[in-house]
């Protein structure tokens, strides 16, 4: 069994959460809503995004309300995109979980693919995957679980099988996608939530990628 790992990239690979945040807060001042700090965000975060935003609200968005915020979120996210970079040590442990040919990895984000996959690009990183794939359809009103299912479903062909795979991401519905999928899931406590909710799930969390890819190594060997 080929061991596969999928990556989840904001929060995971690159280290966007203040740019996030920054982001979310423009939006909801669009509704007069006053600014929450990284920490506060992460305590509440929620997917799909749209659950986040009725929980900070309380109420859910209407859908005018929602079309303007979000609207406004990837205006200002994009303005600060460029400003971020890779996760500490992200681009060495890509380099070597693909050394030697007998493992492989890809990346599954909710990230618009179209935007995606020319990011993925710039920062010469597609080589080190067999697929890339973003979002495409509506931004922030659904989770991971079918996406997973979709690119697992991809790469049977190059002998990914889910129980093989491990899904490296920093959501609770990256966990949430992997079991619906019947893949692993290891949680990594840098991004969107705080260490104390991934750890509700029940799979491995982490503190950095290194040890993401070492519990992954882990629940791979015991499959």
């Amino acid at each position: 069994m080929r061991a596969h790992i999928v990556w989840d990239w904001n929060g995971t690979l690159f280290d966007d959460i203040d740019a996030v945040v920054a982001a979310s807060n423009a939006a909801f001042a669009e509704l007069g809503f006053a600014p929450l700090t990284v920490e506060q965000y992460r305590e509440i975060y929620r997917v799909p995004v749209i659950d986040f935003y009725e929980l900070r609200m309380g109420r859910r968005p209407a859908p005018d309300e929602w079309e303007q915020m979000d609207a406004c979120f990837h205006l200002h996210y994009s303005a600060r995109r460029d400003g971020c970079t890779l996760t500490a040590g992200a681009e060495g442990l890509l380099t070597q979980w693909a050394v030697g040919g007998e493992r492989s990895q890809s990346l599954l984000s909710m990230y618009g693919h179209d935007e995606l996959v020319p990011l993925v690009r710039r920062l010469g990183l597609e080589r080190h995957f067999i697929r890339v794939d973003g979002r495409d359809g509506t931004s922030g009103v659904s989770g991971k679980a079918d996406y997973l299912v979709r690119h697992l479903r991809a790469l049977a062909a190059d002998g990914v099988d889910p129980a093989g795979t491990v899904v490296i991401g920093d959501a609770l519905d990256d966990a949430r996608a992997a079991a619906h999928a019947g893949a692993h899931a290891v949680l990594f406590a840098g991004g969107s939530h705080t260490r104390q909710e991934l750890e509700r799930v029940g799979v491995p969390v982490a503190d950095t990628l290194a040890e993401a890819v070492s519990h992954a190594q882990e629940l791979i060997a015991a499959a």
